[in-house]
């Protein structure tokens, strides 16, 4: 198939390499001249604007936005807008919040152009290992595209199968990677809620291994302390543990590279999916207490002391005498 993908960043320029060694033609544009003289060296068709990746491509074009969720994206989908055709499918990979792909579609709609909303895991090692889609849309749009998906898919490779699912009436492409998880905006749901639980996951490994860290300090009784071996313990995690997974993976990976983190501020961002699924979670009145607290520790390890901190100090010392411990003290 021939696609357009606009955004050459770490992963948009990936996908079109997975897309063209699996055989399919890609159009590229990006605002960075050099990414789109990259990719074109490699055997994409490169483009200086919008309106030549549109002209370049065959109709019924697809074209997969690939850029920033919020103004970057609806910049574009609105270009776009302009300069495509009834008939023509507009993806949006990124990690827009799904209340406004339920909105652009309907603007699209209007002008008869599909829109497609995926949801996608991978980050950096999907050119190799391939990316989880998790993909909203109108059921014969979304089919129409299946070689797309199937291509920046992982497959099933050496993942073994869960039992009991060779005896489905239809096992579907779950297996494969990549999930038609419903109408538009159930694809970045279902990604939201995904990056969700990974702040919670990522938080309760980061916990663990700071208790681990301060198992000899000073505040434990010294024929309590422990001095233990972090670094390997996330090695030995990897292998046979209930917790080997990915992110074990990858927090062994870091050791190796940086046994003290020295280099890691302990500031961490985080891009929105959190806050959408906690938001999420209070309109749907369902408890998230560990995916809210993951994301409340984000925000605050990104300042310094707080003024409720300064209240709480003020409280205690009305109320007890209690006096704090002066800044470096």
């Amino acid at each position: 198939m021939q696609l357009g993908m606009i955004g050459l960043g770490r992963m948009g320029a990936n996908m079109a390499r997975r897309l063209m060694r699996g055989g399919h033609q890609c159009v590229v544009y990006d605002r960075s001249v050099d990414a789109v003289q990259a990719l074109a060296k490699e055997g994409a068709t490169g483009v200086g604007s919008l309106t030549a990746l549109v002209a370049a491509l065959a109709k019924p074009r697809a074209v997969w936005v690939m850029v920033p969720a919020g103004a970057p994206t609806e910049s574009t989908v609105n270009e776009l807008a302009g300069v495509l055709e009834p008939g023509d499918t507009v993806i949006d990979g990124g990690n827009s919040f799904f209340k406004d792909d339920i909105r652009r579609a309907r603007a699209l709609a209007a002008k008869q152009i599909a829109y497609v909303d995926a949801g996608t895991s991978g980050g950096v090692f999907g050119l190799e290992r391939g990316y989880c889609l998790m993909i909203g849309g109108d059921a014969a749009v979304v089919q129409r595209l299946d070689p797309i998906f199937k291509t920046l898919a992982p497959g099933r490779g050496n993942v073994e199968r869960t039992p009991g699912r060779d005896k489905l009436p239809s096992p579907g492409t779950a297996e494969d990677g990549y999930l038609h998880c419903g109408s538009v905006g159930a694809g970045h749901f279902v990604k939201m809620v995904h990056n969700g639980i990974e702040y919670g996951i990522m938080q309760a490994i980061a916990e663990g291994f700071d208790i681990m860290k301060n198992a000899g300090n000073a505040q434990v009784a010294e024929e309590h302390r422990l001095n233990l071996p972090v670094a390997e313990i996330a090695e030995v995690w990897r292998r046979g543990s209930v917790l080997a997974s990915w992110l074990i993976d990858l927090t062994a990976k870091a050791f190796v590279e940086d046994k003290e983190l020295k280099r890691f501020t302990g500031h961490v961002e985080d891009s929105g999916e959190g806050r959408w699924t906690v938001m999420a979670a209070i309109e749907e009145a369902v408890p998230a207490e560990v995916i809210s607290a993951s994301l409340y520790t984000r925000f605050r390890s990104r300042q310094e002391h707080t003024f409720a901190e300064k209240m709480l100090s003020a409280m205690r010392f009305q109320f007890g005498g209690h006096v704090e411990r002066p800044t470096g003290g």
